[in-house]
């Protein structure tokens, strides 16, 4: 028993649980705000109490997509990094044009590159898949360059510093992440 995914799950499913309005209830990225929400909850990643959003943007988007009491959430250990506005431009140019969750995605998925996880973590969602789906989904034109793969902040960073032309780029903690080696090492 995971009591961890377990309570997630069950915080998924009461918010999915509500009644949205019809637009929000259509949106595909709402199972992945559920799980925002959920992995905040349970201080999973580093967010704030307002997913890296406003406080005006967070209430429009409790209200429409999960309208009813509130989750008490706190804020996570995340600090702000210098090229949070860049890296949400990028993010937004490559968005879908589909709904307005796509914005709130890039300001949420820029917030979370200061974490010093993969990015899937930083965000407190639950899995790899949960990103690919929210990058799938908000950002298909960004998602198809990533044709090899690459972990999600270290793609987004990558493509920043190509864009902005920057040589030395500076992913974020990657010489401290566990799993440095399975990104960094020589080809087989």
């Amino acid at each position: 028993m995971n009591l961890s995914h377990d309570c997630r799950a069950l915080l998924q499913a009461e918010l999915l649980g509500r009644h949205s309005q019809a637009p929000a209830a259509a949106d595909p990225l709402r199972p992945v705000l559920a799980s925002l929400l959920a992995g905040r909850l349970l201080n999973q990643g580093v967010l704030t109490a307002t997913l890296g959003l406003t406080a005006s943007a967070f209430e429009l988007l409790w209200k429409s997509y999960f309208p009813g009491v509130q989750l008490n959430l706190v804020n996570g250990p995340g600090e702000v990094v210098v090229e949070l506005e860049d890296l949400r431009n990028l993010l937004l140019d490559y968005r879908a044009g589909q709904r307005e969750s796509e914005v709130w995605m890039a300001h949420i998925v820029a917030y979370s590159c200061c974490g010093r996880n993969h990015l899937w973590q930083d965000l407190g969602l639950s899995n790899r898949g949960e990103l690919s789906l929210l990058m799938n989904t908000a950002f298909p034109a960004v998602a198809a360059l990533n044709t090899g793969d690459m972990k999600w902040k270290k793609f987004i960073y990558h493509h920043y510093c190509a864009r902005e032309g920057i040589y030395a780029c500076p992913a974020p903690s990657c010489g401290e992440c566990a799993d440095y080696n399975k990104c960094y090492s020589k080809e087989d």
